[in-house]
């Protein structure tokens, strides 16, 4: 039945039961309410009032029935009010229930004890607007029992309601921007409007508010109209950002406008932030800004570069944040409980995070068992090819060790016989010891150098004198060979001569040239050094010979390691 409907029973009732016939009316609009849903008996469970005593779903009914009357008839509360509260406040109408005879007719025992204690309104109210005890406890007002005596909250309240926000919705925004209510006749109206105005529907808006009450309060809010044209010049439409907005959660526009400009600042160009928007615009909105500033975080701490993490991001899986971040910090708690050392959870991490975030490990006991391994194995066999990981997820059928590491031997002994960069099978052990990762890791990184525009046999001499380049993931060698030529200037041939190259850092490269140009064009007479003498050499002798023969020098050096660092 309609909320006019009911209106129409009640002013025919109230205008024909007069007298002692009025208390008939609790009994005739129960009846309705039944009517409604024949089948509550089956529906509804039992529960008890705080002093133990049962109350059946008809008593219930009967209590949310006299207080409906009370609120409607006696308090003069508007009658769509008055019905969400009666019915949308069971802690409070369970509190009343334990005040009265629960032997006798429950409606007249609740209409008699409302007769001679009013209550406070604004406890069935909040409650109505979907707040529990406890949120709602601290924000009753402590000189006020009725809810006549705030116009101006009950105006606000309605002006939300007429909107089209649900009144079980409101709540939160009571919690989260209590001032709202308190805004003037027509001044929240406006602002609606205001916000309409930019573009948005109601609809839109509707969730908006919900999500981020806090945009109502002053004017409108600039950093969520920052983001707004940040998205859409990326070319997101409104219905996409709407279908992503849940009312569940709570969004911190500030920090999600800082994130963005972060990638943009980070590395991304124009059409990067695009790409990264557009194909994973939900990581923005699932309540995730926060986590998404952890992880970069944590993987800065592990060594990771803004652009390796932009990168990653750029391949980022289509799952949800919140289960991606979980699987990672799940992998790091299991590296770190089989005791594997901290340089080589970093350098997993570092190597291929993508990876470990989409992988929902299986516990460290279950596996111990699966493999018939001890900790220190299993790090071992994590060290030698990472991938493996994806193999122990949960709901996998993990094979023993011993036939993962021969088939993982097997092929990385073909690997290296067929190219001949170890010509004795005496010699493959050895081998096997150098080179880290699987057959197939290693066969993708002996061609990424291939790719570069290297012959095949000048790779196997360039593996054979510094077999460890072989050990880094295809995008480090790539960026590495990239900053030899474009940076440093040097043709891709002088790695044929000194392949130990890749295995060193770009930012150790960089440094250290940075200094030693320094020192040459200061007129320090310097002996003319190969690329191979200046980065080689260790950090301890580098200063001691050319760093500190410049009085300015350790200053200039420490400089030059934070920019280059930093960036």
């Amino acid at each position: 039945m309609t909320h006019f409907g009911k209106f129409i029973i009640f002013k025919w009732v109230s205008s024909n039961f007069v007298g002692s016939n009025k208390t008939r009316l609790s009994s005739i609009v129960s009846l309705f309410n039944i009517a409604e849903n024949p089948r509550f008996y089956s529906t509804k469970r039992i529960v008890q009032t705080e002093n133990g005593q049962t109350i059946s779903p008809v008593s219930r009914t009967e209590a949310q029935v006299a207080l409906l009357e009370y609120l409607y008839f006696t308090r003069n509360i508007q009658f769509t009010d008055a019905e969400n509260m009666s019915k949308n406040s069971p802690h409070f109408l369970e509190k009343l229930l334990a005040k009265v005879d629960m032997d006798a007719d429950i409606g007249q025992s609740i209409t008699r004890f409302l007769c001679f204690h009013p209550i406070n309104e604004f406890e069935p109210f909040f409650e109505s607007l979907g707040l529990k005890p406890h949120d709602y406890n601290p924000l009753l007002p402590r000189d006020l029992m009725f809810l006549c005596d705030d116009g101006l909250l009950l105006e606000n309240y309605h002006v939300l309601c007429n909107y089209g926000i649900a009144r079980s919705k409101t709540g939160k925004i009571y919690k989260e921007a209590t001032e709202v209510f308190g805004y003037d006749y027509g001044v929240l109206a406006l602002k609606l409007k205001a916000y309409e105005e930019l573009g948005l529907s109601q609809s839109f808006m509707i969730k908006l508010v919900v999500c981020s009450p806090y945009l109502l309060i002053g004017e409108v809010n600039a950093d969520f109209f920052k983001v707004l044209e940040i998205l859409r010049k990326q070319g997101v439409e409104i219905s996409r950002i709407e279908e992503h907005l849940s009312e569940k959660s709570s969004y911190d526009w500030s920090k999600l406008l800082s994130l963005l400009n972060l990638f943009g600042h980070a590395g991304y160009n124009e059409e990067q932030l695009g790409g990264l928007i557009s194909q994973h615009l939900g990581i923005f909105f699932e309540d995730s800004v926060d986590r998404i500033y952890l992880l970069i975080g944590f993987l800065l701490k592990f060594g990771s570069t803004m652009n390796q993490i932009c990168s990653m991001f750029l391949q980022f899986p289509q799952m949800k944040f919140e289960e991606f971040f979980s699987n990672l910090r799940n992998c790091f708690l299991f590296l770190n409980e089989i005791r594997m050392e901290a340089r080589e959870i970093q350098n997993i991490f570092c190597s291929d995070p993508l990876m470990l975030g989409s992988c929902r490990l299986k516990k460290p006991n279950t596996l111990r068992l699966a493999l018939h391994a001890a900790d220190k194995r299993m790090c071992e066999v994590i060290q030698e090819n990472p991938q493996v990981l994806k193999k122990w997820v949960m709901g996998s059928k993990v094979e023993r060790l011993q036939n993962l590491i021969l088939k993982s031997r097997m092929l990385k002994t073909k690997f290296l016989l067929d190219l001949g960069i170890v010509d004795d099978s005496n010699e493959i052990g050895k081998a096997l010891k150098v080179f880290r990762g699987s057959g197939a890791k290693i066969q993708e990184r002996f061609d990424c150098i291939l790719e570069a525009g290297f012959s095949r046999k000048d790779v196997c001499e360039m593996v054979k004198a510094s077999p460890q380049i072989l050990n880094q993931t295809k995008d480090v060698l790539e960026k590495k060979i990239d900053f030899l030529v474009n940076n440093v200037g040097y043709p891709l041939s002088y790695l044929i001569t000194f392949p130990s190259y890749l295995n060193y850092t770009t930012q150790r490269v960089e440094l250290r040239l940075a200094m030693y140009n320094w020192l040459k064009d200061q007129g320090k007479s310097l002996s003319m050094l190969s690329l191979s003498s200046v980065i080689s050499l260790s950090d301890k002798k580098f200063i001691n010979e050319y760093v500190n023969s410049h009085p300015r020098g350790p200053q200039i050096w420490q400089n030059l390691k934070k920019e280059i660092y930093a960036e």
